[in-house]
């Protein structure tokens, strides 16, 4: 690059979030550059799950049948788990809500769309500085080298150094931090089919909680793609920490996703199956808390995870979609400040009253409490032994059968479950998520 580089607009990232800003920019004829530090699009994302459809169809009208869609989630499963045993709740769906994909291969098809509207993207490229001149955002700074904007776009995701250079983030502690970790294992469609009892393109979304995390706030999650199943845990930070400074935890992350894996329940569906991937990644636990003092400057706006627009409902994670949705918002805006030829903080500050306004918004602040629920070690370690041993009890009795509730208060009594405290994080229960 050459510090002589002048764009209308600069994107630092090329997620979600900077694809769908690039592309909607590019496709209304203004000048864009999209900087991505890895190989190539896509190649960061460490990703394979679950995507809410209908925000991403609002950019992309063509997205069914065009992007890398696995398969459609037809099967919402929900599992706690203690010991060998395991209380499983099913849900069928009856429309094409979400879809399995992996964001490597999503994100690919999305910077494509946005070349093919315009944008340059120039990957290997790392973005040092967000350039600041009398008091505005004038640029980016790569090495030695400026790029000019009238607006920049910061899209660089949860890890935002460039944001806490210009003081708008603090560093994430690990109390607002989950570690994941997953594997891909690969099985051909047809087994994936008949043990999940799925039809082509259909797909299972899979939570569990309980001992697969060692009954450490976090979850296990299962998804199924067209010929693999992508199985992982994620683990809140500080809990992890806590629990290993009590003794309560003596087994590596990696031990702990191997664990899952060989679950009797668990391990029946891909016996035969053979891992051919390993990684992990950061996940932002506590949005609410994470959002930067302020989603704009004047001449730059904060999309993505590096805006805090991940929502996490304590059940489910929607992070692609809203990533998308805020991409849509930043461009609208920017063509709005384009229009009147002012990027200026009164201009752009629009954008983050639209995100306020927006369902993204709504959803962060509906299920602000979700995190909080997150640190009540009686949902992952004593829910998990009460609906399991309840049921062990009022299933598998030789002779009597006891009432319901008989079964229930013996195994309260065995695990030291006061009714009290049950009672307690239940309302809590219904109330956050």
């Amino acid at each position: 690059m050459s510090s002589s580089l002048k764009f209308d607009v600069v994107i630092i990232g090329a997620g979600p979030a900077g694809c769908s800003t690039g592309y909607l920019l590019a496709k209304s004829g203004l000048n864009v550059l999209i900087i991505e530090r890895g190989s190539e699009p896509g190649a960061k994302q460490l990703w394979g799950g679950k995507a809410y459809a209908q925000p991403l169809r609002e950019v992309w009208p063509e997205l069914d049948k065009e992007a890398p869609i696995h398969r459609w989630v037809s099967i919402e499963r929900f599992s706690l788990v203690s010991g060998e045993r395991v209380v499983t709740l099913e849900y069928k769906l009856g429309r094409k809500v979400a879809f399995t994909t992996y964001l490597t291969e999503l994100v690919s098809w999305m910077a494509k769309k946005a070349e093919e509207a315009g944008a340059m993207i120039i990957s290997k490229t790392r973005a040092d500085e967000i350039v600041i001149k009398n008091d505005r955002i004038i640029g980016v700074r790569s090495g030695s080298d400026i790029v000019e904007a009238d607006v920049v776009v910061d899209a660089e995701g949860i890890n935002r150094i460039l944001l806490e250079k210009i003081g708008l983030v603090s560093k994430l502690s690990p109390e607002h931090i989950g570690l994941g970790v997953k594997e891909v294992l690969k099985l051909n469609s047809e087994k994936i089919n008949e043990r999940f009892g799925l039809e082509d393109e259909e797909g299972v979304s899979w939570l569990v909680i309980g001992d697969v995390t060692k009954n450490i706030p976090g979850g296990g999650f299962i998804y199924t793609m067209r010929d693999t199943i992508s199985l992982g845990i994620v683990m809140r930070v500080s809990s992890a920490y806590d629990a290993v400074e009590r003794g309560e935890l003596n087994k590596h992350v990696s031990e702990v996703l191997e664990d899952f894996r060989t679950h009797p329940y668990f391990y029946r569906l891909w016996s035969d199956a053979e891992v051919i991937e390993y990684g992990g990644r950061l996940v932002i636990e506590n949005p609410v808390e994470t959002m930067p003092k302020k989603l704009y400057m004047p001449g730059l706006i904060i999309v993505g995870d590096a805006a805090g627009t991940l929502v996490n409902t304590g059940y489910t994670f929607r992070g692609v979609d809203t990533a998308v949705y805020s991409g849509k918002i930043a461009a609208e805006t920017i063509l709005e400040a384009f229009g009147k030829k002012d990027f200026s903080e009164e201009i752009l500050r629009r954008y983050e009253e639209k995100i306020k306004s927006s369902y993204i918004y709504d959803e962060i602040l509906r299920h602000k409490g979700a995190s909080d629920l997150m640190r009540e070690k009686f949902l992952f370690k004593d829910l998990p032994r009460l609906l399991t041993g309840g049921f062990e009890k009022i299933l598998e009795a030789d002779y009597e059968e006891p009432k319901i509730i008989d079964g229930f208060r013996k195994t309260m009594r065995e695990n030291n479950i006061s009714l009290l405290r049950l009672l307690s994080v239940m309302i809590k229960l219904v109330s956050k998520l």
